[in-house]
């Protein structure tokens, strides 16, 4: 399946700002399983645009707007093609003491450790007992098995969470969105010794399609490695398992890696941020107009902590 992907970002500062600096990871990855055929980034204002690879192979576009400026507008437009999934049944599965030998000689150690919103708390901890998050049965089923529990116990609830938010308040609540189902997941796994990590990308929704998440909006899930199987996906929010309407972005330790947007800039100024994805297939009718935006808003942050904040808030949803 090929997709036409359009993903437009708008930030809006009152008063204006002086210089901003950003990044965008908006470039679908090229891999075993999809392709990025076209890709195209513009800025308004314009900016002479530069990229880079990242750590975990994620193309970064980043660019500098000198001048006062109220808003800026980035706007990516990706054809991507993605394969069907391996069909898990299938294939030979790796066992634990397997999987232990492959990452043993491999390096997943940064897919293994703690990292800043995938980290073990005491509220974590009690979830993994209530869940029995022990290392029995074969790996693909527990996985399975955890993935779907998340769904069912969890609620998911849009804007219940911010983008900086600790896996704590989704624990706590028992409520949350992908972006907090993927931490949670990402979690647990680790605790098992399997490798896992942060999925950020796009989820093509159908009438048919009984998915939580909404289209027009990101969303992320989180892929684990089970050795002979390679990196297998896993939407906790959805109860799926990786999908060919599941397009990748970018991978990373967990949301802190891959925003879609991340940057600073000079001023005081109340910021909102509005979001607006479409993903269709390459021969369905492109829309007219595009979705409602998604909104975010955010007060005159009080130091440069904050404006930094204020410049990543594209949680998933």
């Amino acid at each position: 399946m090929a997709y036409a992907i359009r993903h437009i970002t708008t930030f809006n500062y009152k008063p204006a700002v002086g210089e901003s600096i950003m990044e965008v990871r908006m470039q679908p990855r090229t891999d075993l399983r999809q392709r990025c055929l076209t890709f195209a980034l513009e800025v308004k204002p314009r900016a002479n645009v530069m990229s880079y690879r990242d750590f975990f192979g994620n193309a970064v576009h980043h660019f500098d707007i000198p001048g006062r400026h109220e808003t800026i507008e980035v706007s990516a437009q990706a054809i991507v093609e993605v394969l069907p999934p391996f069909d898990l049944s299938q294939r030979k599965m790796s066992d634990w003491s397997e999987i232990d030998s492959r990452v043993q000689e491999g390096d997943y150690w940064e897919m293994l450790l703690p990292s800043q919103f995938a980290k073990p708390t005491e509220l974590l901890q009690k979830l993994a007992a209530e869940l029995n998050m022990s290392r029995r049965g074969e790996p693909l089923a527990l996985l399975q098995e955890l993935n779907a529990s998340l769904y069912e116990k969890f609620d998911y609830v849009p804007n219940s969470t911010k983008v900086d938010s600790p896996i704590d308040d989704a624990l706590r609540s028992r409520q949350g969105v992908c972006q907090d189902f993927a931490h949670i997941m990402i979690a647990l796994v680790r605790q098992l010794k399997i490798p896992c990590r942060y999925v950020s990308g796009y989820l093509y929704h159908t009438s048919k399609d009984k998915d939580r998440s909404p289209a027009g909006a990101t969303h992320a899930w989180v892929e684990a490695y089970l050795g002979e199987a390679g990196w297998v996906a896993f939407d906790p929010t959805n109860k799926l398992l990786g999908s060919e309407r599941h397009v990748c972005v970018a991978v990373g330790r967990d949301y802190a890696d891959v925003p879609p947007t991340r940057g600073v800039y000079k001023g005081e100024a109340e910021s909102e941020l509005s979001v607006r994805v479409t993903v269709l297939p390459v021969d369905a009718p492109q829309p007219e107009e595009l979705p409602p935006a998604m909104v975010l808003r955010s007060k005159r942050p009080e130091n440069a902590a904050a404006a930094i904040a204020a410049q990543q808030q594209q949680q998933q949803q």
